[in-house]
């Protein structure tokens, strides 16, 4: 086995450990007369029907692996995933929309979540199941505002550098069910939110929008974020005038932690990033590797972070062969006209770095991985790439330019022709990225 190779083992580990089918069947279980929720133990008696909802990159898996333990306890349900993420259920529907960008599928889940959520009565139990990406796949659309108009907004966030905390902040204040509001749906059930978190400090406010989680931030924070990027001017006028109306208190602002409307709402995080990095770091050792896991998230501008990893890397003065591992999520500002994905933008800013550190012709011995733990990164097939000191001599040969293709944001075209890109399909789960650095 290449390192190469080892290095895509060790990615597909840490995505394995983070898997619904492994995750939900610590937190729901049924034991005699008895539904387990968590630390809840809840008499079946004491209740009359189970409702399931959900969206997210994991929400077909979640929804699968919820169908395995509880069967026909669940008298209906619907969770909304990514187009091509779709899984077979008996039970619960499963919708398809768009991602990053929502379509009229989305809006569509909504309205159809929803009107499932018109049979919830206060003697029920609502399930919700969240992951990463359920931002975009759950869209309503703010009376006043088209979809288009929505897709705008969401592209220029995505697109300007901002962070998901504050891209999600400016999402709660353009919805209806985001931000907590979903619970205003379900008629005074208690409702149960197990979330896979795609966000540094697991906040579940920030995951998918925290559509059950009580909201502290305003129609000020939204309207501060979109100056701080310069995209008040870009904006649709709907978006504007919709953000004014509810910096003016013409619009209402999300529910509040002391809302009452939370009182029979319970929101628990059962997958993160912390957890896919331990396993990384478990299978690595397995494999031979002195490993060593870098604290805390990575986040903020991928170069700089790639070009960080690197030199980590090239310092290293331990015991070898080692294997380095880091998790979190960076941001890109769009600037070229390139393809691509964070993942892939990483290790081609690392390889560009580990270009400029080893002597001409000689072997700096140290191989980079950056994948998304769902399957995909940007708009493209791949989930990221894996490189080394072969990739260079390989572009050199094909006369390819690591710097204009950096330039030009399309690592894609790049490592299509070098054939470093890592492709796993969807992993039907979503917690940021695993980034790694092998060095022989």
């Amino acid at each position: 086995m290449t390192v190469q190779q080892q290095a895509v083992q060790i990615f597909r580990s840490a995505t394995k450990a983070v898997q619904p089918a492994t995750l939900l069947h610590q937190h729901i279980a049924i034991k005699q007369d008895i539904l387990i929720i968590g630390i809840h133990h809840l008499p079946l008696h004491s209740f009359h029907h189970v409702y399931v909802i959900g969206a997210g990159k994991a929400a077909a898996a979640m929804a699968v692996t919820t169908e395995n333990i509880l069967g026909n306890y669940i008298a209906d349900g619907l969770v909304t995933t990514k187009y091509h993420h779709t899984m077979p259920t008996s039970i619960i529907k499963i919708a398809e929309a768009a991602h990053p960008v929502p379509d009229q599928q989305c809006v569509a889940a909504v309205e159809q979540t929803l009107q499932l959520l018109q049979k919830v009565t206060k003697e029920d139990i609502v399930l919700c199941l969240i992951s990463g990406g359920a931002s975009a796949l759950w869209c309503d659309v703010p009376p006043g505002i088209t979809l288009q108009e929505v897709q705008t907004t969401f592209d220029l966030l995505i697109n300007s550098g901002a962070d998901i905390h504050e891209i999600n902040t400016v999402r709660k204040h353009l919805s209806g069910i985001k931000g907590g509001q979903l619970v205003k749906y379900c008629n005074g059930a208690r409702v149960f939110s197990f979330i896979i978190s795609d966000v540094p400090s697991d906040d579940p406010g920030v995951i998918a929008s925290g559509p059950t989680v009580a909201d502290a931030s305003t129609f000020h924070d939204a309207y501060s974020i979109l100056e701080k990027y310069h995209l008040s001017h870009l904006l649709p006028a709907s978006i504007r005038l919709h953000i004014e109306k509810g910096m003016q208190q013409q619009i209402a602002e999300t529910p509040k932690p002391d809302d009452p409307l939370f009182n029979n709402t319970v929101n628990s995080i059962i997958g993160n990033n912390s957890i896919a990095v331990q396993e990384a770091a478990r299978q690595a050792i397995a494999l031979g590797y002195h490993t060593h896991i870098i604290p805390g998230l990575v986040t903020g501008n991928t170069v700089v972070a790639a070009k960080e990893l690197v030199t980590r890397a090239w310092n290293y003065t331990g015991a070898r062969p080692a294997c380095i591992i880091q998790g979190g999520e960076t941001t890109v500002k769009i600037t070229g006209s390139g393809k691509g994905g964070r993942n892939q933008h990483f290790v081609l800013a690392a390889l560009h770095e580990l270009k400029q550190l080893q002597p001409e012709n000689g072997s700096s011995g140290i191989t980079i991985l950056s994948g998304g733990t769902d399957g995909t990164d940007g708009p493209t097939d791949a989930t990221g790439a894996v490189a080394d000191h072969d990739t260079l001599q390989q572009a050199h040969q094909l006369h390819l330019s690591i710097e204009e293709y950096l330039n030009n944001q399309d690592s894609y075209h790049f490592f299509q022709q070098t054939n470093n890109l890592l492709i796993t399909g969807p992993t039907q789960t979503n917690v940021m990225d695993i980034m790694m650095a092998i060095v022989q």
